[in-house]
């Protein structure tokens, strides 16, 4: 097979879905093994090319960008307009797998995306206007034209159906796993005192307010550490003494503070899937997770769960994990253990062969 696989969203800082991204297609060459023809694909910015490579480094495969001023319109009116046909860039293929960023036309062969969530439909005042409209076109043409739609969670997968009317049959499920950098030897991070970690982009779905009133509640000398890059909307009070912002964290920075920090706690509202929710657990730190559904697949049994509206409900669960170290950070090792990208890419490689069969 010759498969095309879009990575434009990989010209960004690589957060929950440049990470999918990039760890899903790595998966993807490695179950190939050699035996199919892969193209990195990408119309991005003019500064796109460099990052894009650079995330890609390493992997057996080739990569075709285009760059593009104005680079998110022009994209947005290629796939509104449907034309040209992407085998006029790219020649001919059997697979196109495009991204969240846009959906091109095509005149042959599978088409194949993957949908992360449906935040921007189930909650549009969580997202900006261009996130929310920009999503919602490409739900529609994902609906109505692919063979193909990959999830990172069976809980994404049964909102697809039910949201979209995408039947079962086209819905493939591929679990995330975390990157190697996170793991449980290497050095942890000293912020002087305990703390408990949370990471997260600073917007309103994430829920941070909620979870800096749980800390506040638990007193006493633990810091929140919190590590993410600037969001949008209303934004969490962090300006207390025992609150420390750290801003974006490469990923080793990140598995160091993992691996220091006495307990994690992702609150968030709703995800497709929750991938730090696995990093930690990966570096050996007991988790605290929102009890929403959307994370049950990442949480197994080996985080403990709070109602993410409730701050006493929090603060009482992250005072367990403190007092449940050993076991919590077993059990989160063990669970994360289940998931690899490679098993992403066997799941991708199965399903662009059986639609080809049909």
């Amino acid at each position: 097979m010759r498969i095309v696989f879009d990575v434009s969203p990989l010209s960004h800082p690589l957060l929950g879905i440049g990470n999918y991204i990039r760890g899903s297609l790595g998966g993807l060459v490695e179950a190939a093994d050699g035996e199919h023809e892969i193209v990195a694909f990408a119309p991005t910015s003019l500064e796109g090319p460099e990052r894009i490579r650079a995330a890609l480094a390493g992997l057996d495969l080739e990569l075709r960008t285009i760059r593009l001023p104005f680079s998110h319109a022009l994209r947005t009116a290629w796939s509104v307009s449907g034309r040209p046909a992407a085998e006029r860039l790219l020649g001919r293929f059997d697979v196109l797998h495009f991204s969240d960023w846009m959906y091109p036309p095509q005149r042959a062969g599978v088409r194949a995306t993957t949908i992360h969530d449906l935040v921007p439909l189930r909650h549009p005042e969580w997202v900006t206007p261009r996130t929310s409209a920009m999503h919602s076109r490409k739900y529609r043409n994902t609906a109505e034209t692919c063979d193909l739609v990959f999830v990172n969670s069976a809980y994404t997968g049964r909102d697809v159906s039910e949201a979209l009317g995408v039947s079962s049959d086209r819905i493939h499920v591929g679990h995330p796993a975390p990157k190697e950098a996170f793991r449980v030897a290497g050095d942890a991070a000293d912020l002087g005192a305990p703390y408990v970690l949370t990471v997260a982009t600073l917007e309103p779905r994430k829920n941070l307010q909620t979870l800096v009133e749980a800390h506040r509640l638990l007193g006493g000398d633990l810091l929140l550490a919190v590590a993410g890059g600037e969001g949008w909307g209303d934004q969490p009070e962090l300006g207390g003494k025992r609150i420390r912002r750290l801003g974006f964290v490469s990923d080793e920075e990140l598995a160091r503070l993992y691996r220091g920090a006495a307990a994690a706690v992702y609150p968030s509202r709703f995800e497709g899937f929750g991938i730090p929710v696995l990093e930690a657990m990966a570096c050996g730190c007991p988790v605290v997770v929102s009890a929403h559904p959307s994370l049950d697949e990442a949480s197994g049994d080996a985080a403990l769960r709070a109602d993410p509206n409730d701050p006493a409900a929090i603060a009482a669960a992250i005072e367990d994990a403190l007092g449940r170290h050993d076991e919590l950070a077993a059990k989160g090792l063990e669970h994360v253990s289940r998931f690899s990208w490679r098993t992403v890419g066997e799941t991708f490689l199965s399903g662009y062969e059986g639609a080809l069969a049909r």
